[in-house]
Order: C-alpha cells, then structure tokens, then sequence
C-alpha cells in the first residue's frame, strides 16, 4: 500500500541522480537507501557490500532463482 510523506528537495534531488545512474525510479532509489539503511542499523558489522549481497540474494529466492555463493566481505569473527 502506497502512501504519501514528505522528504527535503535535497534528498529529492540526490535520489534523482542517482536513480539514473542505478535505472531505478526515484521512489525505488529512496526506498533501496531506506533498505539498506534499515539493514546497515539492525546489523551495524556488516558492510554495505555485504547488506547488498544479502538483498541480492533474498530477492533472487522471492523470484525463484538460486545460487551458490560466499559472502566474502564480512567482519572476521
């Protein structure tokens, strides 16, 4: 369910930069930062590039498709 909120024109004007380079709609830019920043506060050792391999993942099994892969960018334990 979509809804209305109001965020600064600064973030606006990011998000539409950089959703032409990532060719995702401004909407789908601010809510893949918002993922990624929910992530990165409930898991703050991981790495972005860790957070992105996870989303990857997890949206490769919402649509059926698996692969085998280690996630090698992770804090040593």
């Amino acid at each position: 369910m979509a809804t209305a909120i109001r965020v600064s024109e600064d973030l606006v004007k990011e998000a539409r930069i950089s959703s032409r380079v990532e060719q995702r709609s401004i909407t789908g830019q601010i809510e893949h930062w918002a993922k990624i920043g929910k992530c990165a506060e409930e898991n703050p050792d991981l790495t972005y590039n860790a957070i992105k391999e996870i989303l990857i993942g997890i949206a490769e099994l919402e649509q059926g498709e698996s692969s085998t892969g280690v996630i090698t960018d992770t804090p040593n334990v």
